[in-house]
């Protein structure tokens, strides 16, 4: 795109990366051990910004991670940006993050179209982006996919997209090998970003009941790994305010 190569190098990116890191919580990524020897695919909680974040300052060079394609577009930066962080504030401050959502756009185009990241599209080009995964997949590298969307599932995480499932259909057709998806919980307020026992696509199953087998074990798998660690304060996938925030405790206390 010719506003990156207008405003955007290496060091520009360098630059802006160590201050995301400088300023973002540090996070110890635990839980190695039990992710399999080959490449696999991430599926957690998004965390606001705090899940992509934490994958690009603390995860390998090779992985990789989904990115809504609309992000790094300039033109599409800022409808995007207000409707999915910022669109249930306060009516009197609406305003300011309509502002704020264009005055970002360059940035964003800049830090994403630098970062490890696969653009995500709801179209047509979904195809590409279900390609460019398989791709990296055969490379050896993983990815990382937050497929919350506004449906709560319980207190910890939101409903997950399942389609991103249909990635290990294509890769079992070009590589004969089942492809294993390991659940994340991002926890920010504790510092850590827990890695779960894996769950291993089954090809010979219908992939409508993967879609729904898969998904259920991610989620669940996640609402575990958050209820196992100390009391904390869970950073929800909506942005809303932070008097709102529920704890890994709530349900108990119910």
């Amino acid at each position: 795109m010719d506003i990156t190569k207008a405003v955007n190098g290496p060091v520009a990116f360098k630059a802006i990366r160590w201050l995301v890191g400088l300023f973002s919580p540090r996070m110890d990524v635990v839980g190695w051990e039990t992710v399999p020897d080959e490449p696999v695919i991430f599926v957690g909680n998004h965390a606001q910004m705090y899940g992509p974040i934490a994958c690009e300052l603390y995860m390998p060079e090779q992985v990789y991670i989904w990115c809504a394609g609309q992000m790094m577009e300039l033109k599409a930066v800022p409808a995007y940006a207000f409707e999915d962080f910022w669109s249930k504030k306060p009516g009197c401050i609406r305003w300011f993050y309509r502002v704020l959502s264009y005055l970002i756009a360059p940035l964003s185009v800049l830090l994403f179209n630098n970062a490890r990241t696969i653009a995500v599209h709801r179209d047509k080009r979904i195809l590409t982006t279900f390609r460019q995964t398989v791709s990296h997949l055969q490379d050896g590298h993983s990815v990382v996919i937050f497929p919350e969307h506004n449906k709560p599932f319980n207190h910890i995480v939101h409903e997950f997209q399942n389609r991103f499932i249909d990635l290990a259909k294509l890769y079992y057709r070009r590589t004969g090998k089942e492809l294993a998806f390991v659940p994340i919980y991002v926890a920010p307020k504790l510092g850590k970003l827990c890695l779960g026992e894996p769950i291993r696509f089954c090809a010979a199953a219908d992939i409508e009941q993967e879609r729904t087998r898969i998904c259920t074990g991610l989620m669940d798998a996640v609402t575990d790994m958050a209820q196992k660690l100390p009391e904390h304060t869970v950073v929800p996938y909506p942005n809303v305010p932070k008097r709102c925030y529920p704890t890994n405790r709530m349900e108990e206390m119910e």
